[in-house]
C-alpha cells in the first residue's frame, strides 16, 4: 500500500508527521567495513542530496552504495547484457523523458490490435500488465477481513480489535492537520495583506515591527516554518494539502468499511480467474507517482543531463500495475510475480507490503516460482519502525521461520548521515527477516509527466538493491539468482557501530542486530565479488 507509506522528506514534514507542537573482468580490492565521523544532512550540496545513494562512504563520508565509484573504476566502457527488471507497483509513466528509452517492450505483441498475439493470455501487454484496470483507491486488508472474513479466524479478531484505534488515530490526525492548515492559511493571508503581495520574503518578515497581535502571530508562524526548512508559508500550505489528501484517502477509502474499489470484475478470492485488467501500465492519476519514482531509482538514464541517474545502465523496465492507493490484493501480487517471471524478468522489485495477507500462500508459491526460475525478488521491509521478526509484514519468504526461497531479498532503509542516525527512523528491521540495508530516505527520482521529486521509504531502498542485482546480472550473466543474492549480502559494508532504532533516541542497538547480514549494500564490492565468483 502507498498511502502514508512514502515518507515525507523535509524537516517541516518530519515535524508534522511525528508530532507537531503546534561478462567482464574486474580486479580490485573491496572495502570490508568502515567507521567514520558523522556527517550532518545539512552539509550535503544539492548535487550530493540528489545523488547521495550513489556516493561512497569512504570518499564522501555519506552512506551510499558506491555506485559512481563502481562505474568509474570497474564498469567503465564494458558492455553488459540487457536485463529485464519488473517493477510491481502503482504503474509507471513509461513516456517519462528519463525512463522511456529503458522501457521493456514485448516483441511478441502487436500494439493495440485487441489480439493476444504471443498467446500468453494477456491482450496487448506491450510494456507489461495492469491487474488493477481503472482502479485506484482500495481498502486496507484489515478492513476487507472485517467486512468479508471468517469471524472465527484469528485474523478477524486481530483486525477487529485494531480497527477502532486505527480509525481514531487518523481522525485525530485529520483534525490536527486541519487546525495547522488553518493557522498557516490565516498567517499567510495576514502577511500577504500587510505586504500587499503574496511573494514576500523571509527577510521582509524578519523586519516586521508591530503591536498588532494577529500580525505578530503571523510573523511567528512564518519564522517557525522557516526554521523547519520551509521557504514560504504558501509552500507549507501546499505540503499540508498533500498530507490532508492522504489522510482523507485513509479515512474515506482505506478505512471505509462501505467502500469497494475493485473494478476488474474478477473474484480476488478465486485464483481460477487470471486474465483480467488491461495493458495500460501507466498511473491513472498523476499523484500515483510511487511506481515511476521506484522505476527511476533502478533505471533512469544515466548521465543524460536530466534529473536523476538510475543504478543500472543496462536494463529494461517491465511495468506491472498491482499496487493501489490502499492494500494490494494477494491474488494480484501472486499473478504479477508469475507474469514477470513468465515474460523474461530476471529481477523483480516489490516496494509494497501490508500487515495482513489472507492468501499469503498464493504469494509465497509465486515467490518460490520466481526462485525456481532463477529470478531475484527484492522486497521493501516496510515503514512502520517495527521488528518484522516479531510483527508480520507481507509478502515474506518463510513459513514459521523456514525460508522457502534463496533469491528473496528484504531491504531496510538508510538515511544520508553516517553515524548513530544512519538507519531511517521509519524503517522496519529484523535480525532474521531483513537481509540488508540500502539508501532509502530523501531519495531524488522520477515522477510522472517529466517531473522529479524527493521521497523516502523502504520503497526507495528496495529498488536501489534491485538496481545492484541488475548490474550483477548484466555484467556477469552466468551467475544464478541465488548467487546474486549471496553476493549482495556478503559484499556489503559491515557497520560496526550502534544506531538509533525507530527514530527513538532511547533505543540504541548494534547495527548488526537489525539485519541478517549486518551490512549495507555496496555496488563496488558486489561487482568485485561477482567477478571472482564468475571466474571460479
Amino acid at each position: 500500500m502507498k498511502t502514508f507509506k512514502t515518507i515525507a522528506t523535509s524537516a517541516f514534514a518530519a515535524v508534522l508527521l511525528y508530532g507537531c507542537g503546534g561478462t567482464a573482468s574486474i580486479a580490485s580490492t573491496p572495502v570490508e567495513n568502515i567507521d567514520s565521523s558523522p556527517l550532518k544532512v545539512s552539509e550535503l550540496t544539492e548535487a550530493e542530496a540528489h545523488n547521495w545513494g550513489h556516493l561512497d562512504l569512504v570518499k564522501d563520508t555519506i552512506p551510499g552504495m558506491s555506485v559512481d565509484k563502481a562505474y568509474a573504476e570497474l564498469i567503465k566502457n564494458k558492455k553488459g547484457k540487457k536485463v529485464i527488471v519488473a517493477v510491481i507497483d502503482s504503474g509507471i509513466d513509461i513516456d517519462h523523458e528519463d525512463l522511456r528509452e529503458n522501457v521493456w517492450t514485448n516483441e511478441g505483441e502487436i500494439p493495440n490490435n485487441g489480439i493476444d498475439d504471443d498467446k500468453n493470455g494477456y491482450v496487448d501487454d506491450v510494456h507489461g500488465w495492469n491487474f488493477l484496470g481503472k482502479g485506484y483507491n482500495e481498502q486496507l486488508e484489515m478492513v476487507r477481513i472485517i467486512v468479508h472474513g471468517d469471524k472465527n479466524s484469528e485474523d478477524y479478531k486481530k483486525a477487529n480489535a485494531e480497527f477502532d484505534s486505527e480509525y481514531e488515530k487518523w481522525l485525530a490526525r485529520k483534525l490536527q492537520y486541519d487546525q495547522i492548515y488553518g493557522f498557516i492559511k490565516d498567517s499567510d493571508d495576514a502577511l500577504t495583506k500587510h505586504f500587499g503581495k503574496a511573494d514576500y520574503t523571509k527577510e521582509e518578515v524578519k523586519e516586521i515591527t508591530t503591536t498588532d497581535a494577529d500580525l505578530l502571530k503571523a510573523k511567528q508562524m512564518a519564522m517557525n516554518m522557516y526554521a523547519n526548512g520551509m521557504d514560504s508559508l504558501s509552500g507549507a500550505k501546499k505540503e499540508i494539502e498533500g498530507y490532508l489528501e492522504s489522510i482523507n484517502d485513509r479515512l474515506n477509502y482505506n478505512l471505509n468499511k462501505e467502500f469497494s474499489g475493485r473494478v476488474t470484475g474478477d473474484d480476488p478470492d478465486d485464483m481460477s480467474t487470471k486474465y483480467y485488467g488491461d495493458g495500460n501500465v501507466k498511473p491513472v492519476v498523476k499523484t500515483e507517482s510511487h511506481g515511476t519514482h521506484v522505476a527511476g531509482i533502478i533505471a533512469a538514464v544515466r548521465n543524460n543531463g536530466k534529473g536523476a541517474n538510475g543504478v543500472a545502465n543496462n536494463v529494461e523496465i517491465m511495468s506491472v500495475r498491482t499496487v493501489p492507493n490502499g492494500d494490494e490484493y494477494d491474488k494480484d501480487v501472486a499473478l504479477s510475480i508469475r507474469y514477470a517471471v513468465d515474460n523474461g524478468a530476471k529481477v523483480i522489485n516489490g516496494s509494497f507490503g501490508k500487515s495482513y495477507s489472507p492468501h499469503s500462500d498464493w504469494v509465497r508459491d509465486a515467490i518460490t516460482y520466481a526462485a525456481k526460475n532463477d529470478v531475484v525478488f527484492v522486497h521493501a521491509a516496510g515503514n512502520d519502525s517495527n521488528d518484522v521478526d516479531v510483527k508480520d509484514n507481507f509478502p515474506d519468504d518463510n513459513i514459521n521461520g523456514k525460508e522457502i526461497s534463496d533469491t528473496y531479498i528484504r531491504v531496510g532503509a538508510l538515511a544520508p548521515t553516517y553515524g548513530s542516525k544512519m538507519v531511517a527512523g521509519f524503517s522496519n528491521y529484523g535480525k532474521v527477516n531483513v537481509d540488508v540495508f540500502a539508501p532509502g530516505a530523501s531519495i531524488y527520482s522520477t515522477t510522472p509527466e517529466n517531473e522529479y521529486d524527493t521521497k523516502g521509504g523502504t520503497s526507495m531502498a528496495a529498488p536501489a538493491v534491485a538496481g545492484v542485482a541488475a548490474l550483477i546480472r548484466s555484467y556477469f550473466p552466468k551467475l544464478t539468482a541465488a548467487q546474486v543474492k549471496q553476493i549482495i549480502l556478503d559484499s556489503g559494508l559491515a557497520i560496526n557501530r550502534k544506531v538509533i532504532v525507530g527514530g527513538d533516541t532511547a533505543d540504541i542497538r548494534p547495527f548488526a542486530d537489525l539485519t541478517k547480514s549486518g551490512k549495507m549494500v555496496n555496488a563496488y564490492n558486489a561487482l568485485i565479488m561477482a567477478a571472482k565468483m564468475s571466474a571460479e
